[in-house]
């Protein structure tokens, strides 16, 4: 329900930053220095035109535009090129600001739009290179049909644009022409492919994994490193795919065939290439990484050196828009399809919601592009959800078939130390000269910075960029054979996006598939991002599949840095499409995909050593089996209830102890009675689960994050902690010193996610075990085994919730720390109060919660704050598709006070849906506004 008892939570000081100009700005538009204020007929300008006729010249023929009561566009059209040119025009007119951002930010030109506090982020962005990869791909590989789409919506974009000011556009241009001049560029094809790179970069896979477990080598010994990222629990979670192996005699993966013994794709997560050696080039003599000396240098600085890089990177990251959510093992999302043998219909239901960032207005875009007349010429009649700036239907269905999407978690990058001579990089003894380009950053306002961009065979030199990536190069873990490390190595990127590829055609043949096999045919298209796709038609079938561009590593495992020197590294090449898992039609009668495991260790080709750990997959499989099981029947409302499963699981494992422990002190005993009985549910009004939630909070502070080095803690976690690399007993010479945590609260550790469920899970079963044994402070004793820590937690956890909610705890509800707020990623981040207001929406108190099916997520490691949501829900019933059902986290529309600017939001977080209207006389029937494109 909507709160407005408690502020929006504090953002990064990054953030707060970058707007610094349109602060100023915004204080003139106030009033302050003219004397008006900026009111709501000033936002209302730029509200677009749903009724009535317009003509436009680029059309051959006339559009119907159809709203519903929601404002969602159902587009009716003769020719496939004037369905896209009316999805361009149409997503111009109530999302252009958002897609203006999004390109200047895929681009690296943000500094033109915000000022020069962007120039940093945009050197990192044209470090990597989107929109040069973007324009490659249009250039040189997709197909002359996926151009002509691109066209059309380009022209169909600017003919929204033509003849405009910007203040008509959207309300925002108004703020930024008090700052300076800003004149709207005509949208290109480019700028629509460019987005997908974005996209493939917020679900990259195990990058920060890989930056941390480099880090953690300051504090942590490579055996406690090991434990920080336990094996995939197979026995407790079971895979996508729970049988299938790789026939080596056809090159290809036989979803009927048992598995046939141990392959490469295990999960181990101990960072070894199976030899006993790390992957970060060392001797292999079987010691493994973690000790970050060098054959000629000092381990401390060495180690010291390789920190600051890492974690100066680490900030670099946090500094791009994470536009698809926080980068971290908790991000994922939710999808399933049941057999129509086990539903009320007879025919399949599939369920998907993807789990992002949340923002104003919503990621998604939902939609109908419809051809009046399906044909040979005109072949599109689909609906679901896009992304505004991008034509096409992302998720969703056309007449025969249904397909959703969740993040598979490939390990498609690869960080690589490079070791620096003269004006170029070692490799296998030689030195390499760089590749370099110069790019000229161009600042509003006036002002340019010209930057060089050095690349070597593996990809950017990103460390240039970055300063975590820098200290990675300074502190990631190396073996004896290793070169000098001096101050510290370079670090460049490979990482599959930045090769172009054919995504944008794969969801144009998506959109117009008609079976399973042409399905499979634009899965393997889609290269970047790596999707678990999963699938059902009218004819009954069910199936799964696993595309993406996945690299074949030659040698080691992708879990820490590679040495750039030796080229035994590099990648050989990429897994064959024809041998990636799929399923057709299982036996268990569904598919459940939310980001756990895609095969068992039998398979032979490494996919990821840094699963999800599965705790969402395996509830959601439990919950179809309590419903299945004795001939039960699935309905489309059971398919939404799954979706709002707010059942915690660590909360099974530690709750049952935490009731043991005897408390003595009135205050928390009396909060320990919370748990008495408790089911495990976190409902917004639930005192237990917010109870629960902050021990859960305080248990991993106390066990891990107290240990762990301050690049990965979050901003303002202070702590007296011995210097980094001491050793003995605390005396004068060896004093604690104060160190502060240096990572945004969104993306710190430990963040509370499955990950972390199986590091406590066998922890709990060890009460003596080492990571219990926290060292005393000015108020607290140290703890010397589990139940010490459990009580002190509680403890906490008491005090920490009187500050908060106060000191009855009947008073006390989850929802009330677990509050959403949705922000305007650029306006409604910075200025004046009222700007914000104007801009933003919430809090709104939520149950769910972290690795729950409904994943309102939070980080343990920053508060309670929500910090990624199910971004859509949709329930399609294939076949009858006007009985289907979705939602959106906001509206359709991006103009503050508009009707649609947030009508679905109360809605989204009561766990409703919303009627999804897909045939003519449905659509007709829900129809509210009627606008008339004519050429």
């Amino acid at each position: 329900m909507p709160s407005n008892t408690t502020a929006p939570p504090a953002k990064k000081k990054g953030r707060r930053a970058r707007l610094i100009v349109l602060v100023l700005v915004l204080a003139l538009v106030a009033g302050i220095g003219y004397g008006g204020y900026w009111g709501v007929s000033t936002v209302r300008a730029s509200f677009p035109q749903t009724t009535g006729t317009i003509r436009l010249d680029a059309l051959s023929g006339q559009v119907d535009v159809k709203r519903d009561a929601y404002g969602v566009p159902q587009i009716y059209a003769d020719t496939e090129a004037d369905l896209f040119r009316a999805q361009g025009y149409v997503q111009a007119q109530d999302r252009f600001y958002e897609m203006d951002v999004r390109r200047h930010m895929t681009s690296g030109r943000l500094s033109e739009m915000f000022g020069d506090s962007q120039v940093d982020t945009d050197a990192f962005l044209r470090t990597l290179g989107w929109h040069r990869v973007a324009q490659q791909e249009y250039d040189k590989v997709l197909t002359p049909e996926t151009k002509k789409n691109l066209q059309a919506y380009a022209e169909g974009v600017n003919a929204y644009l033509k003849d405009r000011d910007p203040s008509d556009v959207s309300v925002e241009y108004a703020a930024l022409a008090f700052s300076h001049e800003y004149t709207i560029e005509p949208w290109t094809p480019v700028d629509s492919v460019a987005w997908l790179k974005a996209m493939a970069w917020d679900l990259r896979g195990n990058m920060q994994d890989e930056i941390d477990r480099s880090l953690m080598t300051s504090r942590l010994s490579p055996e406690q490193i090991k434990q920080l990222y336990p094996q995939y629990p197979y026995e407790l979670h079971q895979p996508i795919v729970d049988k299938g192996a790789v026939d080596e005699d056809k090159g290809e993966f036989d979803p009927g065939a048992e598995a046939n013994g141990t392959g490469d794709g295990t999960t181990d997560g101990s960072g070894t290439d199976g030899d006993g050696t790390s992957g970060s080039g060392t001797s292999g003599d079987g010691t493994g990484g973690g000790s970050g000396t060098s054959p000629n240098g000092s381990a401390g600085d060495a180690l010291q050196g390789m920190r600051s890089q890492l974690g100066d990177l680490s900030e670099s990251l946090d500094a791009i828009p994470a536009l698809l959510g926080p980068n971290g093992n908790g991000i994922g999302s939710n999808s399933w399809v049941v057999s129509g043998r086990y539903t009320t219909s007879g025919k399949p239901l599939l369920a998907n919601d993807p789990h992002l960032a949340p923002q104003m207005p919503s990621l998604w875009y939902q939609m109908g592009l419809h051809c009046r007349s399906v044909s040979a010429t005109c072949r599109y009649d689909v609906a679901g959800y896009t992304f505004s700036g991008l034509p096409g239907v992302i998720i969703g269905h056309n007449d025969s078939i249904a397909w959703g999407f969740t993040n598979l978690g490939a390990d498609v990058t690869d960080l690589y130390l490079e070791k620096v001579s003269g004006e170029g990089y070692l490799v296998d003894g030689r030195t390499k000269p760089f590749t370099t380009r110069q790019e000229t950053i161009k600042i509003a306002g006036g002002g340019t910075r010209l930057i060089t961009i050095r690349s070597t065979g593996h990809g950017p030199v990103v460390s240039d960029r970055s300063g975590e990536l820098e200290k990675v190069g300074q502190t990631a873990p190396v073996g004896n054979a290793a070169p000098d490390r001096g101050s510290g190595y370079a670090v460049s990127l490979q990482w599959t996006a930045l090769q172009p590829g054919t995504s944008m055609d794969a969801v144009f043949e998506l959109n117009r598939a008609k079976d399973f096999q042409q399905f499979r045919t634009a899965a393997k298209k889609f290269e970047v991002p790596s999707q678990n796709l999963i699938y059902a038609d009218t004819s009954g079938k069910i199936g799964y599949q696993a595309p993406g561009r996945i690299p074949e590593r030659a040698k080691g495992d992708g879990t820490l840095p590679a040495p750039g020197w030796d080229s035994a590294y590099k990648w050989k090449g990429y897994i064959p499409y024809e041998e990636l898992p799929y399923e057709e039609d299982p036996d268990r009668g569904y598919i459940v995909t939310a980001n756990q495991a895609v095969v068992d260790g039998s398979y032979p080709n490494l996919l990821t050593r840094d699963w999800g750990y599965g705790s969402r997959s395996q509830r959601i499989n439990d919950l179809i089996e309590s419903k299945i099981k004795d001939g039960g029947k699935i309905s489309p409302d059971d398919m939404r209830t799954m979706q709002i499963d707010n059942r915690s699981e660590i909360a099974t494992l530690l709750n049952p102890l935490l009731l043991k422990i005897d408390i003595s002190d009135p205050y928390v005993r009396e909060a320990q009675k919370l748990l008495e009985g408790w089911d495990y549910t976190q409902e917004p009004d639930s005192a237990a689960a917010a109870y629960f939630n902050a021990v859960w909070r305080n248990v991993l502070k106390l066990a891990f994050g107290d240990k762990l080095p301050k690049e990965l803690r979050a901003e303002g976690d202070c702590i007296n902690v011995r210097p980094a690399d001491s050793t003995g007993p605390v005396d004068e010479q060896n004093k604690l010193v104060r160190e502060c945590g240096q990572r945004d609260a969104e993306s710190a550790q430990p963040d509370g996610g499955d990950r972390w469920y199986e590091v406590v899970r066998p922890l709990l079963k060890d009460a003596d075990n080492a990571w219990w044994k926290t060292e005393a402070n000015r108020t607290d004793q140290a703890t010397e085994n589990r139940d010490q820590l459990l009580a002190r937690a509680m403890e906490d956890a008491r005090w920490e919730l009187t500050a908060k909610l106060g000191k009855d705890v009947s008073t006390w509800s989850w929802g009330r720390l677990h509050q959403l707020t949705l922000e305007n990623q650029t306006l409604g981040t910075a200025g004046p109060g009222f700007v914000r207001s104007m801009l933003n929406r919430g809090p709104w108190n939520l149950g769910g919660g972290e690795a729950a099916v409904n994943a309102t997520g939070w980080n343990a490691a920053g508060g309670y704050e929500v910090v990624w949501v199910p971004s859509m829900r949709m329930v399609v019933n294939v076949g009858d598709w006007d009985r289907s059902r979705w939602i959106n986290l906001t509206g359709a529309s991006g103009h503050a006070y508009h009707s649609n600017y947030s009508d679905q939001t109360d809605k989204w977080a009561r766990g409703e849906l919303l009627d999804w209207p897909y045939g003519k006389a449905a659509v007709d029937a829900a129809t509210q506004d009627t606008l008339v494109l004519k050429p």
